[in-house]
This record gives structure tokens, C-alpha cells and sequence, in this order.
């Protein structure tokens, strides 16, 4: 396969033991395939054995460009920084703004095209990224029972049963796990890990000096690649060790559990991870080799990657009795020594040692391992299923093209017709019943009309009506009228908006020709809002010695005046009284949309108001 751009979920780091995982995808991109891999995201919440992982990943972010860092030619390893709580719904949002925004940014940046998603965590993260990702193929590599790894894990059963629905193509790595995943897709193939022969070959059959860690370490070696981890039945290891005290037991793998149980014994020996490309170094000074699985949930379906790397140097192996163990015995006429209890357990490493140098058996095994485990037939095998897979989605494309055209439309149909009936609902809502009016109520403010100091007349702007110049018309012809009916002896007009001329000008002329004498007419021409209409009209009425007003403005905008009064001119008394019979407001009138612009304008300057201390 060549020529692809493949986003890689991994269940590991880049940094950990080398798997499948760093295998596969370094041999595709030297392929030719551009590869992002994106390190474990996680099944579980993290904990303080966790810490180091998690001081390695924010190391890898700062020392890499927002978290990406190139590997290699066509390998870019991303180490995201998201929250670590896979089943909370809260932060499965907020990483998938994270990591999809950074995967949108990483597709433009290098012209990434409907990548093929391979993933191996079944988590929701995953499926948040398939839904966001344009894809070319979803696959889904399953090779451990993710739900009984542990406690924190078991709910990823549900996404893992939507992932597999999702996946165009899933392996997976052991029988148990094929036949759960084929209970959810068709497209199920067995693929279990397998073994770098070209590294392991430059050690088959020669004699390789053993590595400076291991050279004291006395022989006959009984000895473990991977990591040390709580799979291992560390009371096997002790009662093995304890029974051949002559037979040194030794582990090569980080340290992933508490071995304070085996540290005492002298011919226990922990040296700690080594680099892959050492490991057949390792193996190839060992007399027999180790797979001593606990048997639990986990385990059953666990393939043991390391049974062909032991064998590819054609290494004896003492076993647990696990599934997949006892399934490659079958296919392999009982190739690996399998102990069913400790005491059979210690008794065969024994007997395998003394044998450990049979010609015949270590070809046996070396044949067997080529056949079973090559990791270059097996991806090559991957890459015809992947590729076969493209071209029949590519053909189902191409013949259902008629198809897909008139779902679009259907789809788009689907879509307009509730959009159109809500749109046509809120029409008939908003401009045929009250709802408009009901909805304005608590904005009129009314008190008891009677005398005062001054009759206030607040204007400017374009007003009720929409229009400018028409806003103040019907409020100065109110105020004349309360005039006349002498509920007071004097006028303010106050605006400061300019239309041509200055309207607090053009009302004060409209009242001298409604016959009101010009000298009982005081103008405020600065206003140019609610807030300064009653500040200024308060500084007029304090140098006028005048102690109260009725304030005469729009009947939506009286609640807002009053608010306002109340904290900008508690010392005068205020009488609000909003336009009798306005041309432009009232629940009797057809709603317009300039009554609902006004509307929502006056409960807009409220909450602002508010939030500017005017009120």
C-alpha cells in the first residue's frame, strides 16, 4: 500500500515497548504512506503509577511543535494534552474540540486528503474523530479486551460495539476477540502480532555475544521480554524460582508492577527496557524462554507476541495454559511447553533447559515462527484487505452516485420542510396573536397623574415610529395638552438628536405654535440617551429650584426612565406618564416588526443599563 495518509489512534505511546502499533505504522510510512500517529489517549482515569507517563507526555508536547514532532520520513508522532476522564461527558467535548481542531489544523498544514482512521482504542474520543475526520476508511485493529483490563475501563464496552459498526475493515488478534467483533461487523479478520525477522535474523543461528547486563548473569537463563506487568503470576515466577535454584530467571521489560515479592531471590534478575532492535541479543543468550500469564479476563485474549520472537531464534518456551497458548499448540503439533500448575510449571522449565540445544526442535521452531509471525507478510496481507476495501467503496460510489444525489435531496427536503413550518409558526406568533404586546407589559410604568413643576418631554432619534422626526411629534402634542389642562406651568424638551435641525429646536417650535409662551419652555439639547435625558433634565429642575416633573415619553421606554430616576434623582418626584393613545404603540394595533425591534431595544438597554451601573 503506498500513497495514503493514515491518522493512527494508538492504545500506546510512541516511547513504550515496541508493538504492532510502531511496527506497523513505521513500515507503512517507509512505504511510502504519510502517518500521524496519535499516542494513548486512554480507557481509563490515571493514577500515581501513571505519573511518568504523563511527565513523558508533557516533556513530548514542549519539546515538539504544539504536540506534533516529526519521527522520521512520513512519521509525525502527536502527543496530545487533553483531559484524562474518557467516560466523563463534559471532557469528552472538550477533547474532541482539541483534538479535532488540531487534527483540522494538522490536514491543512500539510494536505492530509480523506485519511484512512486506524484506530486502536475503541473509546468515544475515537468516535468523535471519525465523525469529525473526513475518511477515506475507518479500521479498527482490536488486540486486547479492553473492558477487563480494568475496573475503570469496563464501560467501554458501548462505544467499542458503536466503533465496530462504524469500521469498514477490523482485525483483531486472537479468537475470542474475533468472535465478539464478529457479532457487530462482517468484515472481521484474524491478524495476530508478529515479529521483526529481519532484526531477529541478523541473531538466528550464530552465536551473539550476550549484552553487558546479562554476561555475569550464570546460566542456564530462563528468560521474559516484555513488559513487567500485573498479567504476570508473579507466584508462579517465585515458586519456579525457589524450585531451580541452579536456573537463573530473568526479565527484560520496564517495570509495570510491584516485584518486591521476587527481589530477594538471588536468581531473580529485572534489567530493565531495552531498545527493540537489542532485544534478539537478549533472547538469542537465553536457554529457554517465558510466558508465565496469569489466566484471567484479560488474559484469555491475549495473543503473546513474543512466542514468535522466541521462536524465531528457536528458543524452547514454557507457557500458561491462556487460550491463544493453546490455540497455536494445535495449529503447531504442541510446540510450547505448557505448565497447567506451579509444580508443572517449575518441573517443565527444568526439562526445557536440558533440551534447550536440540538442532532439530530449534529449526522446527525457527520454521515456525517465519510461517506464523512475520510482521512483513502480515502488513503486506493488511494492506491488499485495505486497499481491495477502497475500491469497492470507491465502486459503490461510482454505481450509486444516482442514489446518493437523491438522498442528498430527500435529506435537504427533510431538513426545509420543519424549518419552513417553524418559521411560518413564529410568524403567526409573533404578528397575529398578543404575545408581542403580553411580552412588552412589564416595560410600562403609569402613575397617577396630578400637578407638578414641570411637564418633561424625553424624544430623540428615530423614535417609535421608525422614522426620524416623527418620534417627538405626539409626545410634545401630549405635554400642550396636560398644559393647557394646567398640570403644569412649564416645559423641558430634552434631546440632543439632529435631523437637519435640532429636534429639541423643532419641539420647542411646534409648542410656540401651539401657542405656549417661549419663556416658559427650557430646552436640553445634549442628550443622547435614556440615562443623560434624566440626568440633564435633574440638573435643569435643581437650578430652576423645581422639585417635580411628569415625564412624558414613549409607552415601552418608561420603565427604563424610571429606573434610572430612581437612582440618578431620588431628591425629585417623579410622575411617569407615557403617550395616551400613541400612533405607534399599543395591544390593540397590528404588530410590525418595528414594534418588535423596539421592544427588544428597550429590554437590551435594561440588562445594559444594569450592567453599566445606571440603574
Amino acid at each position: 500500500m503506498k500513497n495514503q495518509d493514515i491518522i493512527c489512534i494508538s492504545s500506546i505511546d510512541w516511547g513504550f515497548i515496541w508493538q504492532g502499533h510502531q511496527e506497523i505504522m513505521s513500515s507503512l510510512a517507509a512505504s511510502g504512506n504519510r502517518v500521524l500517529f496519535i499516542e494513548n489517549t486512554g480507557v481509563r482515569s490515571p493514577g500515581l503509577r501513571d505519573m511518568p507517563r504523563l511527565r513523558s507526555r508533557i516533556k513530548n508536547w514542549l519539546g515538539s511543535v504544539k504536540g506534533i514532532r516529526r519521527e522520521r520520513e512520513n512519521l509525525y508522532i502527536y502527543s496530545p494534552i487533553i483531559l484524562p476522564f474518557p467516560y466523563s461527558k463534559i471532557a469528552r467535548w472538550i477533547n474532541r474540540w482539541l483534538l479535532v481542531s488540531a487534527l483540522k489544523r494538522w490536514e491543512r498544514s500539510v494536505g492530509f486528503s480523506t485519511p484512512i482512521i486506524w484506530t486502536f482504542l475503541p473509546t468515544g474520543i475515537v468516535l468523535d474523530i471519525i465523525d469529525s475526520i473526513d475518511s477515506k476508511l475507518v479500521i479498527y485493529y482490536c488486540i486486547d479486551n479492553f473492558a477487563a483490563s480494568s475496573p475503570k475501563a469496563k464501560n467501554i464496552r458501548k462505544t467499542e460495539s458503536k466503533l465496530l459498526e462504524r469500521s469498514d475493515l477490523v482485525f483483531v488478534t486472537a479468537k475470542s476477540l474475533y468472535d465478539w467483533c464478529s457479532e457487530h461487523s462482517k468484515n472481521v479478520h484474524t491478524f495476530p502480532f508478529g515479529v521483526n525477522t529481519e532484526i531477529y535474523e541478523k541473531a538466528r543461528g550464530k552465536k551473539v555475544d550476550p549484552p553487558k547486563d546479562l554476561a555475569p548473569i550464570k546460566h542456564p537463563i530462563a528468560g521474559y521480554v516484555g513488559g513487567v506487568h500485573k498479567w504476570i503470576d508473579f507466584d508462579l515466577v517465585k515458586h519456579a524460582a525457589q524450585a531451580n535454584p541452579d536456573i537463573s530467571f530473568v526479565f527484560v521489560g520496564p517495570l509495570q508492577a510491584d516485584v518486591g515479592g521476587l527481589k530477594s531471590l538471588t536468581n531473580v534478575h529485572f534489567l530493565g527496557q531495552k531498545p527493540y532492535a537489542e532485544l534478539p541479543g537478549y533472547v538469542a543468550n537465553f536457554d529457554v524462554c517465558l510466558v508465565p500469564y496469569l489466566l484471567t479476563e484479560y488474559t484469555k485474549n491475549v495473543y503473546p507476541t513474543k512466542l514468535n520472537e522466541y521462536f524465531s531464534l528457536g528458543k524452547a518456551v514454557v507457557s500458561t495454559s491462556i487460550p491463544e497458548v493453546e490455540a497455536y499448540n494445535e495449529r503447531n503439533g504442541n510446540v510450547i511447553c505448557i505448565g497447567k500448575t506451579k509444580e508443572d510449571f517449575s518441573s517443565l522449565v527444568k526439562a526445557a533447559v536440558s533440551k534447550s540445544h536440540d538442532q532439530v526442535e530449534c529449526k522446527r521452531r525457527m520454521d515456525i515462527a517465519l510461517a506464523e509471525g512475520s510482521w512483513k507478510i502480515k502488513i503486506e496481507k493488511m494492506s491488499a484487505l485495505i486497499e481491495d476495501e477502497i475500491r469497492k467503496k470507491e465502486a459503490e460510489k461510482e454505481l450509486n452516485w444516482k442514489v446518493n444525489i437523491l438522498k442528498l435531496y430527500a435529506g435537504a427536503k427533510r431538513k426545509v420542510i420543519p424549518l419552513a413550518a417553524s418559521i411560518l409558526a413564529a410568524y403567526i406568533i409573533l404578528f397575529h396573536t398578543p404575545l408581542v404586546w403580553w411580552a412588552a407589559y412589564p416595560l410600562k410604568v403609569e402613575n397617577p397623574l396630578k400637578k407638578a413643576d414641570v411637564i418633561a418631554v424625553f424624544a430623540g432619534g428615530v423614535g417609535e415610529s421608525g422614522k426620524a422626526g416623527q418620534g417627538y411629534e405626539e409626545r410634545v402634542k401630549y405635554a400642550v395638552d396636560l398644559y393647557r389642562q394646567g398640570y403644569a406651568d412649564k416645559l423641558i424638551f430634552s434631546s440632543g438628536y439632529s435631523y437637519a435641525f435640532k429636534e429639541a429646536d423643532v419641539m420647542k417650535a411646534l409648542a410656540i405654535s401651539l401657542n405656549i409662551p417661549e419663556s416658559n419652555i427650557m430646552l436640553e439639547d445634549k442628550a443622547v440617551n435614556t440615562y443623560q435625558n434624566v440626568i440633564n433634565t435633574a440638573k435643569i429642575m435643581t437650578g430652576r429650584g423645581l422639585r417635580s416633573a411628569i415625564v412624558i415619553s414613549a409607552p415601552y421606554n418608561m420603565r427604563r426612565v424610571s429606573l434610572v430616576w430612581k437612582k440618578a434623582a431620588l431628591d425629585k418626584e417623579l410622575i411617569a406618564e407615557p403617550v395616551k393613545d400613541s400612533l405607534f404603540f399599543g395591544d390593540k394595533k397590528k404588530v410590525e416588526l418595528k414594534h418588535i425591534q423596539a421592544i427588544l431595544h428597550e429590554y437590551a438597554g435594561i440588562i445594559y443599563y444594569k450592567l453599566k451601573g445606571y440603574i
